[in-house]
């Protein structure tokens, strides 16, 4: 930035959604940020060929938007409301991180936990983790308080893709999964609009795959752009998808048939073999415990890990002697015991879930899903391998892939099971062109899913469920939405579990509570930290979210502008934002969505131009921050163990360590991390520092492609997947409902029903209807579905305020308005343009009508989440929202604490424009 070098170009990345890091350059002329180029020398390294999506444009007006907050400020209006001016005032950094060590000084002396059990500190961060890769090393001064409240969520359970989260990782290792894009011949997307939330890398994968030759089948209710770049569009009945993926394995099992499908990957890598009892448990050996299969060499029931055994996949044997083991370690002896295979088991569950049954409930022709479970078994290529660096492996090049709304909410267990059991049939499960699982989240280490992958019971991988035995469960919860209490599967208790709790009842239960609740009633956290998170726009039922946050005694946020959250804030910190602070992340190997490389490494986001006003770098803020709460040795200690960075700062052969009693300047803490990240990553051939990293941008080493696959690691093992028949779930659901009932607590009943080792399909559209009128509406009043789509722009929500990401969106057909058939539209006397009201049950939304062919009769769609009313420039932009209409309620929560944003509404033309 010197008078003789008036024009850089800086390396740097974005990540504003979960399809990051997209590689980018930053050009900056005389110290100013102009525009945004790809990084073409990352082209042969980041899957996207080094161009960003179309948000990083939008990065030049973020940093220089003019109703940017540039200076710490302070509530002066005690009082806090939608209607109530905060009255911020701008204040110094002193004053400000002096404020809230006062706060956190005065928590630590009255303890950190709470008279309720509960943390009296909080913290919210925004979609899918990616805060953290802007917030520097704030986590190591989290780390560093202790017991930290992360349950209230900014749209965790029903913005992300929550069962998927779960029962991927319980299934196999799979936080996000995805379709093998590079080898697959044939997938079927229910819902998975991949085109606008993959990035660059799943579009250019996607356009790839097409030309050469393979097909999409995009089952949707909506036209999206998704859609419109697939094969085929089915446009199914909104949350009917479990039926119509029942069918599918209908098809495949009892119209084909068993001699069909991956036998060999059914019997050697699956629980297909499993005998299970009259009572639906697992035959065990009496002496070991272990589950038993029928072996077709000795024509006889012997442990599952026999020597030589050659397991029957399907059929009914009789079993001399054997135990089965329920909930609370209950065990009955059987003898002369009939045992049905676990496939055959499921092939009796599917048997009544035909296509013509099918075809009634979700709208699709009976035809259309023979062919379409024809046209995947054929693409399976069953028996045919490829070579991958080396090994030879099957290659099973089908996929069924899930989107939101369909994989969260009631239902989703249904789909997750019934994708994840697709794939089961033809081996196509985390084998090559199959689904393979992008990342590990609830399991560790995080940064491999394969080291996390251990023998566990029954000869499946360890699972850390939370405990359900009358000895460890946790009666009295120690987080807000009780994730550990209601919610074996989300796992241990770090922050991701937290996270992925049932977020809304950390909402709810402030306000109110069921009638048989037994323990200590929720309380406020003491302080509230909240980053780059919009919950009272982004989860259910905004404007009644909205009051419940202006009761919160105290509220930090790090803020980017005034939004609807922050407006309840009684301080407001600027950190420096995408392009003027510095943060080394990971990259590359298996991460979210599409995101599956040819290497793994690291990428610097770096300061390209200086910070706007008094802005700061979340680091040296995070740094002060621990220095004024008497802090700083401990927050050191996390940063050297590699807290907030990419590898211990000591290690065998090298040592960057930070001095636990001298306060760091940022720089030196991530000179410190380039340095361990580089020498760990090369196995200590080299070490690059920041200046290093701001010249050349990133830092990999090769991985292999066979990396990207689960099953080797389990062949290594002898593991096996956990699937199809879900014993286990089904015990510990059993288990839970002896706890809950002990307590007396009925009001989680509802959701116990999903432990089921087979799902059966039950009216998931009906729970809306049920729901209306349980809330005294009558369902003939609102007769259309309302559902939600992204888009690239806006994907995440942060753009909201950018003037280039609105006016780009004015080029996508729909995007601005509220989607209706032409037909339903006429029948209401609704022309395009034309104002519209959209109401539910609780409330209405207005915009104007777009209309399209492209969408079901009886659905209506909006494109993101809006209806602003504090941030800067959108608030002023005409916006529906189906967030302020779509109610938050127990009875629409599923067993992990998600739902669907989809809700039941009324649509009419107004006279006059909307307010």
């Amino acid at each position: 930035m010197t008078a003789d070098e008036p024009v850089r170009r800086v390396p740097t990345f974005c990540y504003n959604c979960v399809s990051g890091p997209d590689f980018l350059t930053v050009k900056v002329e005389n110290g100013i940020a102009t525009e945004i180029e790809p990084n073409f020398a990352a082209e042969t390294v980041h899957p996207g060929r080094g161009r960003p999506c179309v948000k990083a444009y939008g990065l030049v007006q973020k940093t220089y938007n003019p109703n940017r907050v540039r200076t710490p400020m302070k509530r002066t209006n005690p009082k806090k409301g939608r209607d109530e001016d905060p009255g911020f005032t701008p204040i110094s950094w002193d004053e400000a991180l002096d404020t809230i060590a006062e706060r956190l000084t005065a928590v630590r002396a009255g303890g950190l936990i709470d008279q309720a059990g509960l943390p009296r500190l909080a913290a919210s961060f925004g979609h899918g983790g990616t805060p953290a890769n802007y917030m520097g090393t704030f986590p190591a001064f989290l780390a560093a308080w202790g017991p930290v409240d992360f349950s209230f969520g900014s749209g965790q359970g029903v913005k992300c893709t929550h069962s998927e989260h779960l029962y991927g990782e319980f299934w196999h290792r799979a936080f996000t999964v995805s379709a093998d894009t590079p080898n697959t011949r044939y997938v079927i997307a229910c819902g998975a609009n991949v085109e606008v939330t993959g990035g660059p890398t799943a579009v250019i994968r996607h356009a790839d795959a097409r030309i050469r030759g393979y097909k999409r089948v995009q089952v949707e209710p909506s036209l999206t752009i998704t859609a419109a770049c697939s094969a085929e569009w089915v446009p199914i009945r909104p949350k009917t998808d479990p039926a119509f993926l029942f069918a599918l394995i209908n098809v495949l099992i009892h119209e084909h048939g068993l001699a069909a499908l991956d036998q060999p990957f059914l019997r050697d890598r699956t629980a297909s073999a499993y005998l299970v009892g009259p009572n639906g448990l697992y035959l065990r050996d009496r002496a070991t415990g272990k589950p038993l299969v029928w072996d077709e060499t000795r024509r006889a029931a012997v442990a599952f890990d026999t020597a030589r055994a050659v397991p029957a996949v399907a059929g009914r044997f009789r079993v001399a002697t054997a135990v089965t083991i329920d909930a609370d370690g209950v065990r009955v002896n059987h003898a002369a015991v009939e045992g049905t295979t676990a496939f055959q088991a499921l092939s009796d569950h599917i048997a009544r879930y035909t296509p013509e049954w099918a075809a009634a409930i979700c709208d699709v022709p009976a035809e259309t899903i023979r062919r379409i479970a024809g046209e995947y078994l054929e693409a399976a290529s069953i028996g045919a391998t490829i070579e991958i660096d080396g090994h030879t492996m099957p290659l099973r090049p089908v996929a069924v892939t899930l989107g939101k709304s369909v994989n969260n909410g009631w239902g989703a267990y249904e789909c997750c099971w019934a994708r994840t059991v697709l794939a089961m049939l033809v081996g196509a499960l985390e084998n090559p062109g199959g689904i393979l699982g992008t990342t590990v989240r609830l399991n560790r280490p995080h940064d491999n899913r394969h080291l996390s992958v251990k023998p566990g019971d029954d000869g499946f991988m360890v699972q850390h469920f939370n405990p359900t035995s009358r000895e460890r469960w946790e009666a009295t919860p120690t987080t807000r939405n009780l994730h550990r209490t209601l919610v074996p599967i989300v796992g241990r208790n770090g922050g991701w579990s937290q996270a992925l709790g049932p977020t809304q009842l950390a909402w709810m239960f402030q306000e109110e509570r069921p009638a048989d609740w037994p323990m200590p009633e929720p309380t406020h956290p003491d302080v509230w930290f909240v980053y780059r998170s919009n919950p009272a726009i982004s989860f259910w039922d905004t404007r009644r979210l909205a009051e419940s946050i202006a009761r919160f005694p105290f509220m930090v946020a790090f803020a980017y502008t005034v939004d609807e959250t922050n407006y309840m804030a009684d301080l407001l910190l600027p950190e420096a934002t995408d392009l003027e602070s510095t943060q080394l992340i990971r990259m590359g190997a298996t991460k979210y969505m599409e995101h599956f490389w040819d290497c793994h490494g690291v990428v610097l986001r770096q300061q390209a131009v200086e910070p706007q006003g008094e802005a700061r770098d979340f680091t040296w803020i995070a740094t002060e921050l621990a220095r004024r709460t008497g802090l700083l040795s401990a927050y050191v200690e996390q940063l050297n163990r590699g807290v907030a960075g990419v590898a211990p700062l000591k290690g065998e052969g090298y040592d960057v360590r930070l001095d636990p009693a001298e306060v760091p300047e940022p720089e030196r803490i991530w000179d410190a991390i380039c340095r361990a990240a580089t020498f760990t990553l090369s196995d200590g051939r080299d070490t690059h520092g920041l200046d290093w990293f701001r010249q050349h941008g990133f830092y990999k080493v090769p991985v292999s492609r066979r990396s990207w696959y689960l099953t080797p690691t389990l062949e290594e093992q002898g593991l096996r997947y956990e699937l199809p028949y879900q014993e286990r779930l089904m015990r510990i659901g059993r288990e839970l409902r002896n706890r809950l009932h002990e307590q007396n607590m009925h009001w989680w009943d509802e959701q116990l029903a999903e432990y089921a080792a087979l799902p059966d399909w039950h009216d998931v559209p009906g729970r809306w209807e049920q729901a209306l009128i349980a809330a005294g509406a009558r369902t003939e009043d609102f007769p259309f579905w309302l559902l939600t789509t992204k888009s690239m722009q806006y994907h995440s929500g942060g753009n909201a305020g950018i003037a280039l990401m609105d006016e780009v969106s004015e080029n996508l057909r729909g995007h601005t308005g509220v989607i209706i058939h032409v037909d339903t539209a006429a029948t209401l006397g609704i022309g395009d343009g034309d104002p519209v009201e959209v109401r539910s049950h609780i409330g209405a939304t207005y915009g104007r009508a777009a209309l399209v062919k492209g969408v079901r009769p009886d659905t209506l769609v909006i494109v993101g989440q809006f209806d602003h009313w504090a941030t800067p420039y959108i608030k002023d932009i005409e916006r529906a929202s189906l967030n302020s209409i779509a109610p938050m309620t127990l009875a629409l929560t599923d067993a992990t604490g998600s739902g669907a944003d989809i809700v039941r509404v009324a649509v009419r033309r107004m006279e006059r424009p909307a307010a």
